[in-house]
C-alpha cells in the first residue's frame, strides 16, 4: 500500500503551502497565496492548497498516512534558546520567553494545524504529525529531491524558523548531518533585510530590488561593516545597528523598523527619494557584496573539506533567492555543480518537511523534472470564465495557438500565456507568463506602460531555447528554474538589451521539450518565425499580486490592464476595442 505524505508551510506566519507525495514521488504542490489572491498570504494556513494537492493526486483524505510540517518543537538544553535569550538581554520579555515559554509559537502553531486538519477532514486518530525542524526542512527540499551517491555540501540561508536561521551541513546516503547552526538575531537574511527596510522596501519583495540595483553602485564607497562581525568562522549582527526589537527599534509614524536610530545617525535618514542616487544605490552595492562576502566564508570555512571531495553544493532559504549570490557560488573553483531548489522560500519547505519524513522512513525521493505542479484547466472551463466575467471579453478557439502567438509577438505585440499546470515557487516559468519579443525596440517601456510599472533599471527575464543557449550565454551554466544570474556573450547583450542587467548578466531559464514541451513548442514556433531562440518572460500577474491561478484570474488581470492578447488555453482572448493584429 502507498505511502501518502501531506507537507505544510507557513507557520512562521507567510508562505503557507501545500506539498503531496505518494511514497516518494512528489505529484503535488500549491501556494496559498494563488487561491487567496494575496502575495505570501500572511497569516494563512494551507487550506485550499491543500485541498487542491489532494484533488490533483486524487487522493481522499483518508489515504492519507502522515502529515509533515516544517516547524519543530526546541528544547531547553539546545544552544538555540540560550543564545537567543543572551543576545536579546536588552529585551528582557523577550529573553525570557524563551528560556521559559520557547516553544509558544509551535504550541500555537500545533492548536491551528489541529484546526486546519478537521476542516480539511483529514482524521486526527489515524494521521501521524511529524514535525521537521525548519532549516532542516529547507535542506531536505534541495538535497533529498536531488540526491547522489556522492557527499553533498548544504547551505541553507534563511531569514527565521524555530531559532535557527543558517545551517551548514551534509547530506549522505539520504541522511542530513549538521556541521554548524546560527541563531537569532544573528542572520545574514536579517542583515540584508534590515538593510532592504532602511532602502525603503517592504522585506520579503523588496530584497530583489536591493540586488537590482546593487550593480549600479560602487560596493566601496561606504562602508558597512560595522553592520556585522565576521571572522571567517563566526558571524555575529550588530544589533545596536539592525535586527533589532522592542525599544531598539527605530520607529516612524507608530511602526517600528527592523534597525535602530543609530543605524540613521550612521547612515543618514531612511531613503524616500531615488534609489539610484548617492548613497543609497551604493548602500545597496555594500550590502550585497557583505552579503555575498560572509556567505562565501561560511561556506569555505565549514563545508570546503566536503567540496573539495565531491564539488556538490545544495542550498535553499529564503536567502537562496538572491540570483547574485548563486552566480558567485557557482563561479567558486570547489563547487563543480550548484543545486539550488526552485521553490527555496518558506513555501518550499512544505515540499521539504515531506521529503525530510519520507527518506525518514527509508522512502528514496524521485528527483524533480520539473516544477508544473498545481492544478490545470480545460478550455472548456476557460470559456466559461470568460462568459462569466462582467466586462465580457471576446474570444475564439484557435487551431494553432503556437502560430498565432507566435505571430502576435514577432509583431512586437504582449501575449498573456496561460496553458497546462500552475507552475510552483517564485517564477513563472512558461505555464502563467507574460510574455515578449526582447529584439522589439521600447518593448520594456511597453510592458511597463501596460502592466508592470517597474522601475527603469530592472531588466526582464528571458527563457531560452536550449539549442539557443550556447549562443546566448556566455558560460555553460544552464537553469532550468531562473534561479542564478549568468554572464551573457557580447552578442547577446548587443542583440537583447531588454534583457541585459548593467554587468552584462541576466536571469536565464534554459527551456527543454522534456521539461515543458508545451512552451518549448511556442519557442520553436517564435525562432523559425524570427530567427530569435528567445522571450521575455516574466509574471502573469499586477504588481503586488500573485501570479494568477485559474482563468478568472487570468482574465481579471487581463481585464485591468491595457493588454490586447491573451492565450487561455486553446482560446485567444481580446477586448472588444481590439483591433484583428492577426
Amino acid at each position: 500500500m502507498a505511502t501518502i505524505t501531506l507537507g505544510l508551510s507557513g507557520a512562521v506566519g507567510h508562505d503557507p503551502a501545500a506539498a503531496l507525495f505518494i511514497d516518494g514521488e512528489l505529484v503535488a504542490a500549491v501556494e496559498e497565496e494563488r487561491f487567496v489572491r494575496r502575495r505570501h498570504a500572511k497569516g494563512e494556513m494551507p487550506y485550499v492548497s491543500a485541498r487542491q494537492c489532494m484533488q490533483i493526486a486524487g487522493v481522499k483524505v483518508s489515504h492519507i498516512n502522515q502529515v509533515a510540517i516544517s516547524y519543530a518543537p526546541t528544547s531547553l538544553f539546545s544552544k538555540a534558546r540560550w543564545h537567543y535569550a543572551y543576545r536579546h538581554w536588552y529585551a528582557p520579555d523577550r529573553s525570557i520567553d524563551s528560556l521559559f515559554n520557547g516553544n509558544r509559537r509551535y504550541r500555537r502553531y500545533i492548536r491551528e494545524l489541529k484546526g486546519l486538519l478537521e476542516r480539511l477532514h483529514i482524521p486526527l486518530s489515524t494521521t501521524k504529525i511529524v514535525p521537521v525542524e525548519h532549516q532542516l526542512a529547507h535542506a531536505s527540499s534541495c538535497y533529498h529531491l536531488n540526491e547522489s551517491k556522492q557527499k553533498t555540501a548544504i547551505f541553507c540561508i534563511d531569514s527565521k524558523g524555530e531559532y535557527s536561521n543558517m545551517f551548514l551541513g551534509y547530506g549522505e546516503d539520504g541522511k542530513i548531518v549538521k556541521i554548524k547552526e546560527f541563531y537569532n538575531p544573528d542572520s545574514l537574511c536579517g542583515m540584508y533585510a534590515a538593510l532592504t527596510d532602511y532602502l525603503g522596501f517592504e522585506i520579503l519583495d523588496g530584497e530583489f530590488k536591493v540586488m537590482g540595483i546593487a550593480p549600479y553602485g560602487n560596493a566601496m564607497k561606504y562602508d558597512l561593516s560595522p553592520l556585522a562581525h565576521f571572522t571567517g568562522k563566526q558571524f555575529k549582527v550588530n544589533n545596536k545597528l539592525i535586527s533589532t526589537i522592542g525599544m531598539r527599534r527605530y520607529k516612524d509614524k507608530s511602526r517600528g523598523h527592523y534597525f535602530s536610530q543609530k543605524l540613521v545617525d550612521m547612515l543618514g535618514p531612511r531613503r524616500v527619494g531615488n534609489l539610484v542616487e548617492d548613497p543609497h544605490v551604493h548602500y545597496a552595492a555594500a550590502i550585497q557584496k557583505l552579503y555575498e562576502d560572509i556567505a562565501v566564508g561560511l561556506i569555505i570555512h565549514y563545508l570546503s573539506g566536503i567540496l573539495q571531495e565531491t564539488g556538490r553544493l545544495a542550498i535553499a532559504g529564503t536567502g537562496a533567492m538572491n540570483i547574485r549570490l548563486n552566480q558567485r557560488l557557482s563561479s567558486l573553483p570547489q563547487v563543480k555543480k550548484l543545486i539550488v531548489h526552485p521553490a527555496c522560500s518558506d513555501s518550499g519547505t512544505a515540499i521539504g518537511a515531506a521529503s525530510y519524513a519520507i527518506r525518514q522512513a527509508g522512502i528514496r525521493i524521485k528527483p524533480i523534472k520539473h516544477m508544473f505542479l498545481g492544478p490545470a484547466y480545460s478550455s472548456s472551463q476557460c470559456i466559461e470564465a470568460c462568459v462569466r466575467h462582467l466586462e465580457k471579453p471576446q474570444w475564439e478557439m484557435l487551431d494553432d495557438v503556437y502560430d498565432v502567438a507566435a505571430e502576435l509577438l514577432a509583431k512586437g505585440e504582449l501575449v498573456a500565456w496561460f496553458r497546462g499546470r500552475l507552475e510552483f515557487g517564485a517564477r513563472a516559468l512558461g505555464n502563467r507568463s507574460l510574455l515578449a519579443n526582447p529584439s522589439k525596440e521600447g518593448i520594456t517601456d511597453a510592458i511597463n506602460h501596460q502592466v508592470k510599472f517597474r522601475e527603469h533599471w530592472r531588466p526582464f527575464s528571458p527563457s531560452v531555447l536550449d539549442s539557443a543557449a550556447d549562443e546566448f550565454l556566455e558560460d555553460d551554466i544552464r537553469d532550468q528554474y531562473m534561479c542564478l544570474s549568468v554572464s551573457v556573450s557580447k552578442q547577446g547583450q548587443e542583440k537583447y538589451p531588454a534583457v541585459i542587467s548593467t554587468d552584462g548578466s541576466t536571469r536565464a531559464q534554459i527551456v527543454y521539450a522534456a521539461a515543458n514541451p508545451d512552451f518549448h513548442r511556442l519557442l520553436c514556433c517564435f525562432q523559425r518565425k524570427t530567427g530569435h531562440g528567445l522571450l521575455i518572460n516574466t509574471t502573469l500577474s499586477r504588481p503586488g499580486e500573485a501570479l494568477v491561478c485559474s482563468p478568472d484570474d487570468a482574465i481579471n488581470m487581463f481585464m485591468g490592464t491595457d493588454l490586447s492578447y491573451m492565450i487561455l488555453e486553446n482560446l485567444l482572448v481580446t477586448k472588444r476595442d481590439v483591433p484583428d493584429a492577426w
